[in-house]
Protein backbone atom coordinates (compact mmCIF):
# COMPACT_ATOMS: atom_id res chain seq x y z
CA UNK A 1 0.00 0.00 0.00
CA UNK A 2 1.21 3.52 -0.57
CA UNK A 3 1.66 5.77 1.71
CA UNK A 4 -1.30 8.01 2.97
CA UNK A 5 -0.80 11.80 2.16
CA UNK A 6 -0.06 14.46 4.84
CA UNK A 7 -3.81 16.72 4.49
CA UNK A 8 -3.78 20.34 6.18
CA UNK A 9 -7.22 21.71 6.69
CA UNK A 10 -7.31 25.43 8.05
CA UNK A 11 -9.84 25.76 9.97
CA UNK A 12 -12.12 23.82 12.63
CA UNK A 13 -15.30 24.57 12.47
CA UNK A 14 -17.86 22.40 12.05
CA UNK A 15 -16.79 21.50 8.47
CA UNK A 16 -13.32 21.24 8.83
CA UNK A 17 -13.66 19.09 12.13
CA UNK A 18 -15.73 16.12 10.27
CA UNK A 19 -13.76 16.26 7.42
CA UNK A 20 -10.54 15.70 9.69
CA UNK A 21 -12.35 13.32 11.14
CA UNK A 22 -13.44 11.16 8.44
CA UNK A 23 -9.97 11.64 6.91
CA UNK A 24 -8.34 10.47 10.00
CA UNK A 25 -10.77 7.74 9.88
CA UNK A 26 -9.48 6.93 6.31
CA UNK A 27 -5.77 6.79 7.73
CA UNK A 28 -5.07 9.98 6.12
CA UNK A 29 -2.53 12.21 8.51
CA UNK A 30 -4.10 15.38 9.35
CA UNK A 31 -3.21 18.69 10.65
CA UNK A 32 -5.90 20.89 11.84
CA UNK A 33 -4.94 24.40 12.37
CA UNK A 34 -8.35 27.12 13.92
CA UNK A 35 -7.33 30.54 14.76
CA UNK A 36 -9.59 30.81 17.18
CA UNK A 37 -9.12 29.94 21.08
CA UNK A 38 -10.64 26.10 21.40
CA UNK A 39 -14.23 26.25 22.14
CA UNK A 40 -13.75 23.60 24.80
CA UNK A 41 -11.64 25.85 27.09
CA UNK A 42 -12.65 29.36 27.02
CA UNK A 43 -16.66 30.82 27.36
CA UNK A 44 -18.52 31.83 24.03
CA UNK A 45 -19.09 35.14 22.87
CA UNK A 46 -22.98 35.42 23.31
CA UNK A 47 -24.88 36.79 20.40
CA UNK A 48 -23.37 34.95 17.62
CA UNK A 49 -24.73 31.09 18.00
CA UNK A 50 -27.50 31.47 15.48
CA UNK A 51 -28.49 27.66 17.01
CA UNK A 52 -28.53 25.08 13.94
CA UNK A 53 -30.94 22.79 12.24
CA UNK A 54 -29.61 19.83 11.64
CA UNK A 55 -31.51 17.58 9.03
CA UNK A 56 -30.99 14.34 7.03
CA UNK A 57 -28.50 15.62 4.56
CA UNK A 58 -26.14 16.43 7.79
CA UNK A 59 -27.13 13.25 9.71
CA UNK A 60 -25.67 11.28 6.85
CA UNK A 61 -22.61 13.07 7.33
CA UNK A 62 -22.46 12.22 11.34
CA UNK A 63 -23.50 8.85 10.51
CA UNK A 64 -20.62 8.18 8.13
CA UNK A 65 -18.39 9.03 10.80
CA UNK A 66 -19.99 7.33 13.23
CA UNK A 67 -21.20 9.98 15.64
CA UNK A 68 -24.66 10.28 14.50
CA UNK A 69 -26.46 8.96 18.05
CA UNK A 70 -24.03 11.19 19.88
CA UNK A 71 -25.15 14.55 18.24
CA UNK A 72 -28.99 13.22 18.38
CA UNK A 73 -28.12 13.02 21.48
CA UNK A 74 -27.53 17.04 22.35
CA UNK A 75 -30.28 17.71 19.95
CA UNK A 76 -34.29 18.47 19.88
CA UNK A 77 -36.86 17.33 17.53
CA UNK A 78 -38.84 20.11 15.77
CA UNK A 79 -41.88 19.07 13.80
CA UNK A 80 -42.99 22.30 12.24
CA UNK A 81 -43.46 26.20 12.07
CA UNK A 82 -45.10 27.03 15.38
CA UNK A 83 -47.08 30.33 13.41
CA UNK A 84 -47.62 33.55 16.12
CA UNK A 85 -49.46 35.53 13.39
CA UNK A 86 -49.49 39.57 14.34
CA UNK A 87 -52.69 41.08 15.36
CA UNK A 88 -52.66 38.75 18.65
CA UNK A 89 -54.24 35.93 16.91
CA UNK A 90 -53.96 32.04 18.31
CA UNK A 91 -50.68 30.53 17.20
CA UNK A 92 -50.57 27.60 15.17
CA UNK A 93 -48.19 24.86 13.76
CA UNK A 94 -47.50 24.27 10.53
CA UNK A 95 -46.00 20.76 9.68
CA UNK A 96 -42.50 20.43 8.00
CA UNK A 97 -43.87 17.07 6.64
CA UNK A 98 -46.70 14.80 6.90
CA UNK A 99 -44.51 11.82 7.28
CA UNK A 100 -44.22 11.69 11.57
CA UNK A 101 -41.12 10.79 11.01
CA UNK A 102 -39.90 13.54 9.23
CA UNK A 103 -38.35 16.44 11.60
CA UNK A 104 -35.63 18.29 11.68
CA UNK A 105 -32.92 19.17 15.21
CA UNK A 106 -32.15 22.28 17.23
CA UNK A 107 -28.89 21.91 18.32
CA UNK A 108 -26.16 24.49 20.00
CA UNK A 109 -23.16 24.76 16.80
CA UNK A 110 -20.30 25.22 20.03
CA UNK A 111 -21.92 21.81 21.01
CA UNK A 112 -21.82 20.06 18.11
CA UNK A 113 -18.42 21.32 17.34
CA UNK A 114 -17.17 20.36 20.63
CA UNK A 115 -18.53 16.60 20.37
CA UNK A 116 -16.33 16.48 16.83
CA UNK A 117 -13.03 17.86 18.25
CA UNK A 118 -13.55 15.24 20.98
CA UNK A 119 -13.62 12.91 18.60
CA UNK A 120 -10.65 14.09 16.86
CA UNK A 121 -8.58 14.05 20.21
CA UNK A 122 -8.71 9.86 19.99
CA UNK A 123 -7.14 9.95 16.62
CA UNK A 124 -3.46 9.57 16.79
CA UNK A 125 -2.90 10.72 13.46
CA UNK A 126 -4.88 13.69 13.66
CA UNK A 127 -2.92 16.92 15.36
CA UNK A 128 -4.86 20.22 16.40
CA UNK A 129 -3.63 23.40 16.86
CA UNK A 130 -5.65 26.48 18.41
CA UNK A 131 -4.89 30.17 18.24
CA UNK A 132 -3.28 30.76 14.74
CA UNK A 133 -4.76 33.16 12.06
CA UNK A 134 -4.14 32.16 8.23
CA UNK A 135 -2.13 34.99 6.63
CA UNK A 136 -1.04 33.38 3.46
CA UNK A 137 -1.32 30.35 1.39
CA UNK A 138 1.17 28.76 -1.23
CA UNK A 139 -1.68 27.66 -2.84
CA UNK A 140 1.16 25.56 -5.75
CA UNK A 141 2.61 23.62 -2.58
CA UNK A 142 -0.27 23.03 -0.20
CA UNK A 143 2.03 25.45 2.41
CA UNK A 144 0.45 28.02 4.83
CA UNK A 145 1.51 30.86 6.86
CA UNK A 146 0.23 31.56 10.34
CA UNK A 147 0.26 34.09 13.11
CA UNK A 148 -0.31 32.57 16.95
CA UNK A 149 -2.53 35.06 18.04
CA UNK A 150 -1.09 34.73 21.81
CA UNK A 151 2.67 35.32 20.80
CA UNK A 152 2.70 36.94 17.50
CA UNK A 153 4.85 34.04 16.53
CA UNK A 154 5.12 33.25 12.27
CA UNK A 155 5.12 29.79 11.61
CA UNK A 156 4.26 27.60 8.36
CA UNK A 157 2.74 24.31 8.13
CA UNK A 158 2.83 22.13 4.84
CA UNK A 159 0.82 19.45 3.82
CA UNK A 160 0.65 17.59 0.69
CA UNK A 161 -2.95 18.80 0.19
CA UNK A 162 -4.64 21.50 1.49
CA UNK A 163 -8.20 22.17 2.23
CA UNK A 164 -9.93 25.41 3.43
CA UNK A 165 -12.80 24.93 5.61
CA UNK A 166 -12.19 28.42 7.46
CA UNK A 167 -15.51 30.24 6.81
CA UNK A 168 -17.05 33.01 5.28
CA UNK A 169 -14.17 35.51 5.36
CA UNK A 170 -12.39 32.24 4.33
CA UNK A 171 -8.08 33.25 4.40
CA UNK A 172 -7.74 30.51 1.78
CA UNK A 173 -10.21 32.01 -0.49
CA UNK A 174 -8.23 35.26 -0.30
CA UNK A 175 -5.41 34.19 -1.29
CA UNK A 176 -7.00 32.07 -4.30
CA UNK A 177 -8.58 35.31 -5.10
CA UNK A 178 -5.11 37.13 -5.06
CA UNK A 179 -3.60 34.39 -7.37
CA UNK A 180 -3.08 35.46 -10.91
CA UNK A 181 -2.54 32.34 -12.28
CA UNK A 182 -5.82 31.89 -13.45
CA UNK A 183 -9.17 33.41 -13.20
CA UNK A 184 -11.32 32.97 -10.27
CA UNK A 185 -14.68 34.31 -9.62
CA UNK A 186 -15.92 35.83 -6.36
CA UNK A 187 -19.35 37.23 -5.33
CA UNK A 188 -20.94 38.31 -2.06
CA UNK A 189 -24.20 39.80 -1.97
CA UNK A 190 -25.72 40.95 1.30
CA UNK A 191 -29.34 40.95 2.47
CA UNK A 192 -30.67 44.09 3.58
CA UNK A 193 -31.86 42.84 6.48
CA UNK A 194 -28.82 41.92 9.77
CA UNK A 195 -29.98 40.01 13.15
CA UNK A 196 -29.88 40.27 16.64
CA UNK A 197 -29.55 36.76 18.94
CA UNK A 198 -31.99 37.43 21.83
CA UNK A 199 -32.32 34.37 24.60
CA UNK A 200 -35.89 33.09 25.85
CA UNK A 201 -34.82 32.21 29.53
CA UNK A 202 -35.80 28.44 31.03
CA UNK A 203 -39.15 28.81 33.20
CA UNK A 204 -38.83 28.93 36.90
CA UNK A 205 -39.19 25.21 37.11
CA UNK A 206 -36.28 24.79 34.63
CA UNK A 207 -39.40 24.01 31.69
CA UNK A 208 -39.74 25.42 28.15
CA UNK A 209 -42.27 29.02 28.56
CA UNK A 210 -43.21 27.53 24.62
CA UNK A 211 -43.69 24.10 22.94
CA UNK A 212 -40.13 22.77 22.35
CA UNK A 213 -40.73 20.45 19.50
CA UNK A 214 -41.31 23.58 17.17
CA UNK A 215 -39.05 26.24 15.06
CA UNK A 216 -40.97 29.46 16.35
CA UNK A 217 -41.74 31.88 13.75
CA UNK A 218 -43.19 35.59 14.26
CA UNK A 219 -43.51 36.22 10.70
CA UNK A 220 -44.34 40.29 10.03
CA UNK A 221 -43.77 40.83 6.48
CA UNK A 222 -40.17 43.13 6.25
CA UNK A 223 -39.86 41.47 10.42
CA UNK A 224 -39.27 38.52 11.49
CA UNK A 225 -38.28 36.81 14.63
CA UNK A 226 -37.63 32.65 15.56
CA UNK A 227 -36.96 31.04 18.36
CA UNK A 228 -35.04 27.54 18.24
CA UNK A 229 -35.50 25.30 21.74
CA UNK A 230 -32.23 24.63 23.61
CA UNK A 231 -31.73 21.71 25.90
CA UNK A 232 -31.56 23.71 29.02
CA UNK A 233 -34.79 24.78 28.18
CA UNK A 234 -34.33 27.93 26.84
CA UNK A 235 -34.88 29.03 23.57
CA UNK A 236 -31.90 31.18 21.26
CA UNK A 237 -34.35 33.88 20.02
CA UNK A 238 -33.25 35.69 16.30
CA UNK A 239 -34.95 38.95 15.33
CA UNK A 240 -34.63 40.00 11.75
CA UNK A 241 -35.12 43.27 10.50
CA UNK A 242 -34.06 45.94 7.85
CA UNK A 243 -30.67 47.90 8.86
CA UNK A 244 -32.53 51.07 7.05
CA UNK A 245 -36.09 51.89 7.16
CA UNK A 246 -38.47 54.03 7.72
CA UNK A 247 -40.55 52.27 9.85
CA UNK A 248 -39.16 49.79 12.19
CA UNK A 249 -34.75 48.71 11.39
CA UNK A 250 -31.44 49.32 13.09
CA UNK A 251 -31.93 52.54 12.44
CA UNK A 252 -34.78 53.33 13.94
CA UNK A 253 -34.27 51.28 17.11
CA UNK A 254 -31.93 53.04 19.38
CA UNK A 255 -33.26 53.35 22.61
CA UNK A 256 -34.86 50.51 25.06
CA UNK A 257 -37.91 52.93 24.39
CA UNK A 258 -37.60 52.31 20.82
CA UNK A 259 -37.33 48.89 21.65
CA UNK A 260 -39.68 47.87 23.37
CA UNK A 261 -42.17 49.72 22.02
CA UNK A 262 -41.34 47.78 18.81
CA UNK A 263 -41.68 44.57 20.40
CA UNK A 264 -45.33 45.89 22.45
CA UNK A 265 -46.43 46.16 18.31
CA UNK A 266 -44.72 43.68 16.77
CA UNK A 267 -43.92 40.69 19.49
CA UNK A 268 -45.99 41.05 22.45
CA UNK A 269 -46.14 37.45 23.39
CA UNK A 270 -42.26 37.06 22.83
CA UNK A 271 -41.85 40.92 24.92
CA UNK A 272 -43.13 38.71 28.14
CA UNK A 273 -40.98 35.89 27.53
CA UNK A 274 -37.94 38.12 27.25
CA UNK A 275 -37.58 39.98 30.63
CA UNK A 276 -33.92 41.60 30.04
CA UNK A 277 -34.66 42.56 26.26
CA UNK A 278 -33.42 45.80 26.10
CA UNK A 279 -30.24 44.93 27.71
CA UNK A 280 -29.76 41.97 25.93
CA UNK A 281 -30.66 43.87 22.77
CA UNK A 282 -27.83 46.46 23.17
CA UNK A 283 -25.01 44.12 24.53
CA UNK A 284 -25.42 41.83 21.72
CA UNK A 285 -23.74 42.92 18.07
CA UNK A 286 -26.11 42.89 15.30
CA UNK A 287 -24.72 40.23 12.34
CA UNK A 288 -25.07 40.72 8.54
CA UNK A 289 -26.23 37.87 6.13
CA UNK A 290 -25.00 37.51 2.80
CA UNK A 291 -24.66 34.82 0.27
CA UNK A 292 -20.94 34.02 -1.10
CA UNK A 293 -20.13 32.22 -4.52
CA UNK A 294 -16.92 31.97 -6.08
CA UNK A 295 -14.92 29.31 -8.59
CA UNK A 296 -12.67 27.49 -9.16
CA UNK A 297 -12.84 25.90 -5.59
CA UNK A 298 -9.60 23.85 -6.34
CA UNK A 299 -6.20 24.74 -7.47
CA UNK A 300 -2.78 23.09 -8.59
CA UNK A 301 -4.36 19.67 -8.15
CA UNK A 302 -3.73 20.53 -4.37
CA UNK A 303 -5.67 22.75 -2.55
CA UNK A 304 -9.75 23.07 -2.30
CA UNK A 305 -12.29 24.95 -0.38
CA UNK A 306 -15.21 23.43 1.31
CA UNK A 307 -18.22 24.47 3.25
CA UNK A 308 -18.93 28.29 3.78
CA UNK A 309 -15.24 28.84 2.54
CA UNK A 310 -16.70 27.69 -0.85
CA UNK A 311 -20.54 28.53 -0.82
CA UNK A 312 -21.63 30.50 2.53
CA UNK A 313 -25.59 31.05 2.59
CA UNK A 314 -27.76 32.52 4.05
CA UNK A 315 -29.53 30.67 7.10
CA UNK A 316 -33.14 30.10 6.22
CA UNK A 317 -33.71 26.46 4.82
CA UNK A 318 -31.55 26.05 7.83
CA UNK A 319 -28.92 23.82 5.22
CA UNK A 320 -25.73 26.14 5.92
CA UNK A 321 -24.42 23.38 8.07
CA UNK A 322 -25.92 20.03 6.51
CA UNK A 323 -24.70 20.86 3.13
CA UNK A 324 -21.18 21.33 4.42
CA UNK A 325 -21.16 18.18 5.96
CA UNK A 326 -22.70 17.08 2.23
CA UNK A 327 -19.52 18.12 1.14
CA UNK A 328 -17.55 16.19 3.37
CA UNK A 329 -19.59 12.97 1.92
CA UNK A 330 -19.61 13.82 -1.59
CA UNK A 331 -15.86 14.21 -1.08
CA UNK A 332 -15.29 11.08 0.64
CA UNK A 333 -17.75 9.08 -1.91
CA UNK A 334 -14.87 10.12 -4.62
CA UNK A 335 -11.86 9.27 -2.71
CA UNK A 336 -13.64 5.78 -3.15
CA UNK A 337 -14.29 6.42 -6.57
CA UNK A 338 -10.94 7.22 -7.59
CA UNK A 339 -8.67 5.18 -5.27
CA UNK A 340 -7.81 8.45 -3.18
CA UNK A 341 -6.15 10.25 -6.35
CA UNK A 342 -6.30 13.72 -5.19
CA UNK A 343 -5.54 14.66 -8.69
CA UNK A 344 -8.81 13.42 -10.19
CA UNK A 345 -11.11 13.45 -6.66
CA UNK A 346 -10.29 17.68 -6.27
CA UNK A 347 -11.49 18.79 -10.39
CA UNK A 348 -14.50 16.20 -9.75
CA UNK A 349 -15.24 17.37 -6.30
CA UNK A 350 -16.24 20.95 -7.56
CA UNK A 351 -17.40 20.17 -10.99
CA UNK A 352 -19.55 18.05 -9.43
CA UNK A 353 -20.61 20.18 -5.88
CA UNK A 354 -20.81 23.71 -7.67
CA UNK A 355 -24.70 23.41 -9.34
CA UNK A 356 -25.36 21.93 -5.55
CA UNK A 357 -24.77 24.49 -3.39
CA UNK A 358 -25.96 27.69 -5.81
CA UNK A 359 -28.92 25.73 -5.82
CA UNK A 360 -29.21 25.86 -1.95
CA UNK A 361 -28.10 29.66 -2.10
CA UNK A 362 -31.08 30.54 -3.92
CA UNK A 363 -33.27 28.59 -2.27
CA UNK A 364 -32.11 30.09 1.18
CA UNK A 365 -32.92 33.57 -0.11
CA UNK A 366 -36.40 32.61 -1.48
CA UNK A 367 -37.11 30.68 1.87
CA UNK A 368 -36.77 33.94 3.78
CA UNK A 369 -39.10 35.59 1.69
CA UNK A 370 -41.36 32.83 2.83
CA UNK A 371 -40.96 33.05 6.24
CA UNK A 372 -41.19 36.50 7.13
CA UNK A 373 -44.03 36.71 4.45
CA UNK A 374 -45.93 34.00 2.96
CA UNK A 375 -46.04 31.56 5.81
CA UNK A 376 -49.23 33.49 7.62
CA UNK A 377 -50.38 34.01 3.93
CA UNK A 378 -54.18 32.49 3.36
CA UNK A 379 -52.97 30.90 0.06
CA UNK A 380 -50.00 29.79 1.37
CA UNK A 381 -51.80 27.78 4.53
CA UNK A 382 -53.91 26.31 2.26
CA UNK A 383 -51.16 24.82 -0.02
CA UNK A 384 -49.30 23.32 3.25
CA UNK A 385 -52.41 21.73 4.21
CA UNK A 386 -52.89 20.00 0.75
CA UNK A 387 -48.77 18.97 0.32
CA UNK A 388 -49.12 17.97 4.29
CA UNK A 389 -52.38 15.72 3.46
CA UNK A 390 -50.95 14.04 0.41
CA UNK A 391 -47.32 13.12 2.16
CA UNK A 392 -49.59 11.59 4.98
CA UNK A 393 -51.28 9.28 3.20
CA UNK A 394 -48.89 6.44 2.57
CA UNK A 395 -50.73 4.98 -0.57
CA UNK A 396 -49.30 8.51 -2.05
CA UNK A 397 -45.49 9.12 -3.45
CA UNK A 398 -45.49 13.38 -3.22
CA UNK A 399 -42.94 15.73 -1.40
CA UNK A 400 -43.13 19.17 -1.42
CA UNK A 401 -40.38 21.20 -2.23
CA UNK A 402 -39.69 21.55 1.62
CA UNK A 403 -39.58 17.55 2.27
CA UNK A 404 -37.20 17.56 -1.52
CA UNK A 405 -34.66 19.39 -0.14
CA UNK A 406 -34.88 18.69 3.29
CA UNK A 407 -35.68 14.78 4.01
CA UNK A 408 -34.99 13.52 0.74
CA UNK A 409 -30.63 13.36 0.81
CA UNK A 410 -30.93 10.83 -2.59
CA UNK A 411 -32.03 13.86 -4.47
CA UNK A 412 -29.17 16.85 -5.18
CA UNK A 413 -30.15 20.54 -4.30
CA UNK A 414 -30.60 21.35 -8.06
CA UNK A 415 -32.70 18.53 -8.39
CA UNK A 416 -34.74 19.20 -4.94
CA UNK A 417 -34.29 23.16 -6.61
CA UNK A 418 -35.96 22.69 -9.82
CA UNK A 419 -38.50 19.79 -9.20
CA UNK A 420 -40.16 21.81 -5.90
CA UNK A 421 -40.10 25.12 -7.79
CA UNK A 422 -42.36 23.65 -10.41
CA UNK A 423 -44.33 21.91 -8.09
CA UNK A 424 -44.76 24.82 -5.87
CA UNK A 425 -45.80 27.05 -8.88
CA UNK A 426 -47.94 24.40 -10.77
CA UNK A 427 -49.84 24.25 -6.88
CA UNK A 428 -49.99 27.64 -6.43
CA UNK A 429 -51.46 28.19 -10.06
CA UNK A 430 -54.37 25.50 -9.66
CA UNK A 431 -55.46 27.10 -6.34
CA UNK A 432 -55.79 30.18 -7.73
CA UNK A 433 -57.57 29.43 -10.76
CA UNK A 434 -59.52 27.37 -8.48
CA UNK A 435 -58.96 23.87 -10.26
CA UNK A 436 -58.00 22.63 -6.87
CA UNK A 437 -59.96 22.83 -3.71
CA UNK A 438 -58.47 20.00 -2.07
CA UNK A 439 -61.22 18.28 -1.24
CA UNK A 440 -60.99 15.60 -4.22
CA UNK A 441 -59.92 12.43 -4.13
CA UNK A 442 -56.02 12.07 -3.10
CA UNK A 443 -55.42 10.37 -6.52
CA UNK A 444 -56.74 13.05 -8.44
CA UNK A 445 -55.54 16.24 -6.66
CA UNK A 446 -51.85 14.43 -7.03
CA UNK A 447 -52.56 13.46 -10.62
CA UNK A 448 -53.30 17.67 -11.39
CA UNK A 449 -50.45 19.11 -9.61
CA UNK A 450 -48.07 16.04 -11.31
CA UNK A 451 -49.57 17.18 -14.57
CA UNK A 452 -49.36 20.82 -14.16
CA UNK A 453 -45.88 20.32 -12.93
CA UNK A 454 -44.64 18.38 -15.91
CA UNK A 455 -46.38 20.77 -18.06
CA UNK A 456 -44.24 23.56 -16.55
CA UNK A 457 -41.08 21.65 -16.73
CA UNK A 458 -41.53 20.65 -20.45
CA UNK A 459 -42.10 24.82 -21.36
CA UNK A 460 -38.94 25.53 -19.29
CA UNK A 461 -36.84 22.98 -21.61
CA UNK A 462 -38.24 24.64 -24.76
CA UNK A 463 -37.59 27.84 -23.08
CA UNK A 464 -33.59 26.72 -22.44
CA UNK A 465 -33.03 24.96 -26.26
CA UNK A 466 -34.61 28.61 -28.34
Amino acid sequence: MRDKEHILIVGAGLCGSLLALRLGQRGFRVTLIEKRPDLRTVEQDSGRSINLALSDRGLRGLRMAGVEDQALSLSIPMYGRMIHPAGGGSSFLSPYSGKSENHINSISRPGLNALLLDQLDGLDQVTTEFDYSCTHVDLENAKAHFRNNRTGEQVTRHGDILIGTDGAGSAVRKSMFAQRDYLFSFSQQWLSHGYKELEIPPAEDGGYRMDKEALHIWPRGEDMLIALPNLDGSFTVTLFIPYQSDDFGFNTLKTPSDVEAYFKQEYPDALSLIPDLTQQFFDNPTGPLGTIKCYPWCGFEKTLLMGDAAHAIVPFYGQGMNASFEDVVELDVLLDRFDEDWAQVLPAYQEGRKQDTDAIADLAVDNFEEMKAHTANALFQQKRKIEIRLEQATEIDYQSKYSLVTFNEELSYAQAMKLGRMQDKALLNLLADGRLAGTEPLEEQVALIKKATQNLLQDDAVVKNL
